[in-house]
């Protein structure tokens, strides 16, 4: 049960720090697929939207570190919503069939 807290708890945590930059990057992939396929406009058009979803306006290390902690923030928050959601069923099982003991 005590990893089951701690991932909850990590997950709560950085939850708030990852949601932004996450947000930020699909409703700019969004915008900018829309935009250029269904909607006609030209690449250059929509090139801040490009810039804005990779992280160019925090400069050549800022994109770097940008997309680097996109992708751990995506893996961590899979892998800690994973585990609470592993403990959840196991202990649903459990209560189903009456082993619980608290």
């Amino acid at each position: 049960m005590k990893t089951l807290f701690n991932s909850r708890q990590f997950h709560k945590a950085l939850a708030p720090w990852i949601f932004l930059p996450l947000f930020i990057s699909s409703i700019t992939g969004l915008l900018y697929r829309v935009s250029k396929d269904l909607l006609g406009y030209s690449r250059e058009q929509v090139h801040w939207l490009m810039s804005l979803h990779e992280g160019e306006w925090l400069g050549d290390n800022g994109e770097l570190i940008y997309v680097i902690f996109n992708s751990l923030g995506v893996l961590w928050m899979l892998v800690t919503g994973f585990q609470m959601f592993s403990k959840t069923i196991s202990f649903t099982k459990k209560v189903t069939k009456g082993e619980s003991k608290g």
